[in-house]
């Protein structure tokens, strides 16, 4: 047992097969697993998916295209901040293709990349479901509507000034 080398991320043998062997390895108790991963990797390493596939007895295949299928899954790393634009039809006849546009410029970076300094993860999505409200702009789940050009200065630097959202899943219930 050991350390895996990916890149820059070492994935931890013996924590993922003690995370895999914590949950049922059903279909529901592959999701916690590969959430877990993600939790504590920002990403699904490849190794830690070839570690889970042995030890659940599954094909790599099949641990993939749990990984794949689900949206909030991410086979590379992530930024700190995710940046998700809509180009749905109603997002795009309001001008939502420049909006994305100047998001690449001020970040430097595609569409599906990350900023070097994994500050930012920037992606595109075909709906956000609230088309009477484009164009629409998502940054770590929060919506901003009806962005315009200008307003994406003011939507970054709310990003990077606003504090990390706190996890309220593992806090004790109030009484």
């Amino acid at each position: 047992m050991g350390h895996i080398k990916e890149g820059e991320v070492a994935v931890d043998e013996s924590e993922i097969l003690d995370l895999v062997g914590r949950h049922n390895p059903d279909c529901g108790g592959l999701m916690a697993i590969l959430e877990e991963i993600q939790a504590a990797y920002g990403y699904l390493p490849e190794a830690a998916l070839r570690l889970v596939a042995n030890a659940t007895n599954r094909s790599l295949v099949d641990v993939y295209g749990v990984a794949t299928f689900y949206r909030s899954f991410s086979l590379h790393p992530r930024g700190r901040h995710h940046v998700c634009a809509c180009l749905g039809t109603a997002c795009h006849v309001r001008n939502a293709p420049s909006i994305v546009e100047e998001l690449e410029r001020q970040l430097g970076i595609r569409a599906g990349e990350t900023t070097s300094d994994r500050e930012f993860t920037l992606e595109t999505v075909n709906c956000l479901g609230a088309c009477a409200l484009g164009p629409i702009v998502v940054v770590d789940g929060k919506y901003y509507s009806k962005v315009d050009v200008a307003a994406v200065k003011r939507i970054l630097d709310d990003a990077r000034t606003t504090p990390e959202q706190v996890d309220l899943s593992s806090a004790p219930a109030s009484a």
